[in-house]
């Protein structure tokens, strides 16, 4: 694959990434609730600034030049964000959502990020 080009999964990322950055804003009260209590902000503010994060990630994911930061951007931000995933696991009955599919969720984590770092890196 050259540099110009957009390998399938990179694209499929960034849809995956803009489309949840989308849903921060426009049904940030969903997000909101994931926070988890001791979170150095408010939870509306989280919920943005990961909202933007997810957007700039997914779309730098589809720009040759802005790839590779994306990818690093990307994995910071799921790092960041694996403790509101773990709150949810801990307390399912929060979100009507079955226990196994909150900690089913968890070990895919990695498996996302390895998809980011692949999807990301420069091609030369």
């Amino acid at each position: 694959m050259t540099p110009s080009r957009t390998s399938r999964s990179a694209i499929a990322l960034a849809a995956l990434f803009v489309f949840t950055g989308v849903a921060h804003f426009v049904r940030p009260e969903t997000f909101d609730q994931i926070v988890p209590p001791g979170t150095p902000m408010s939870a509306r503010t989280a919920t943005l600034l990961s909202g933007a994060a997810e957007l700039a990630g997914g779309l730098g994911l589809l720009l040759p030049a802005t790839r590779p930061a994306a990818r690093w951007g990307l994995l910071a931000l799921l790092v960041a964000v694996f403790p509101a995933n773990a709150f949810m696991a801990q307390h399912p009955e929060r979100y009507g959502l079955p226990a196994w599919a909150l900690w089913i969720r968890l070990p895919l984590q990695p498996l996302l990020m390895w998809a980011v770092w692949r999807a990301g890196r420069s091609v030369r």
